[in-house]
């Protein structure tokens, strides 16, 4: 019988790119989720399905004695995709003792891919938990955090936080800061995203951070002001103080901003929905594309995201309150 689990992806109140240097973030996880589904084969051989994560799909079958998967799409796609999957197997065979067990894996999601929602981090967080439980073995969320945080690190070359797996694994709102990782009391925050239809090269925008970090005094200033203002947001989040979380998310955007990440479209989409009437308004993600999130408890920045031609598709988000979760 397969074994399925879900994770949330999830948008970031304060601290995307800080948190990479040591600096603390909150992101909250949202009820959008990815699903796998992973079945144990008769042989050692892999073969992994995923109808949502492009806009045709694809199917890979592989066994660890072939030099290439043998399949009529790009390599650079096959790559990519498979880097993660890969990896989230292989952590889960380690952590049941089962290095030969061949499986079947199906993914299936609702976070669009490379936007700024997490969408990695929760096809690895899911991933795991289902390949664990289908080899006999349950993780705790903190224990499959950990392991999907290892993964992304590996993949992205060293460059991930524990930021988005631990909030895909746990649900909720956390802060992360370092290895220091926790939960956090909020308010139902009045979620807003909005999509602009692309995706972006999250290592590629990370070292674009990096790089103007070590020539430039001011942006390492600029990092370091991101993580002061995830403190002051931490508070306006213990008082409820949602004018406050607004106030302090276009400053963040500014920064961010500032530090080269943003794009014309994530401007826009920021000034449609602050018009519409939002507490305020942020990107989320790595940026260069992707989603922007507001605070609003009315329609007006859903429907001014509607109306503004740099937004794909704008919606409600709710909080996540499960992280990772059987299906």
């Amino acid at each position: 019988m397969p074994t399925s689990s879900s994770a949330p992806g999830k948008v970031y109140l304060f601290g995307e790119h800080a948190v990479v240097y040591g600096e603390p973030a909150v992101p909250c996880a949202i009820e959008r989720r990815a699903t796998v589904t992973v079945a144990e084969r008769g042989d050692d051989r892999q073969r992994v399905s995923a109808a949502d994560l492009t806009l045709d799909g694809f199917t890979v079958e592989y066994g660890a004695s072939d030099d290439a998967p043998d399949v009529d799409v790009p390599t650079p796609l096959v790559e990519a995709a498979m880097g993660y999957v890969d990896a989230a197997m292989a952590t889960a065979r380690d952590a049941a003792d089962r290095p030969d067990a061949g499986l079947d894996v199906t993914i299936e999601s609702d976070i669009p891919l490379g936007a700024g929602l997490g969408s990695s981090a929760a096809v690895v967080v899911a991933a795991i938990d289902a390949a664990t439980r289908e080899l006999g073995v349950d993780l705790a969320p903190e224990a499959i955090a950990e392991r999907a945080y290892e993964v992304e690190r590996d993949v992205q070359s060293g460059e991930a936080s524990r930021a988005d797996t631990f909030c895909s694994a746990v649900g909720g709102a956390v802060r992360v800061e370092g290895s220091d990782c926790r939960t956090l009391a909020t308010p139902d925050l009045p979620f807003v995203v909005g999509y602009d239809g692309t995706s972006h090269d999250t290592g590629e925008l990370v070292a674009g951070v990096r790089a103007l970090r070590e020539e430039y005094d001011f942006a390492r200033d600029t990092v370091g002001s991101i993580g002061d203002l995830v403190r002051r947001g931490e508070e306006a989040l213990r008082e409820g103080d949602v004018a406050e979380l607004g106030r302090l998310m276009d400053v963040n955007h500014g920064l961010l901003a500032a530090l080269g990440v943003s794009a014309r479209s994530l401007d826009e989409m920021v000034w449609a929905a602050r018009e519409g009437g939002a507490a305020g308004a942020k990107l989320t993600g790595a940026g260069g594309g992707g989603c922007i999130v507001a605070l609003d408890d009315g329609a007006g920045a859903e429907t001014a995201l509607s109306l503004t031609p740099a937004c794909d598709e704008s919606f409600r988000a709710e909080l996540a309150t499960d992280g990772v979760r059987a299906e």
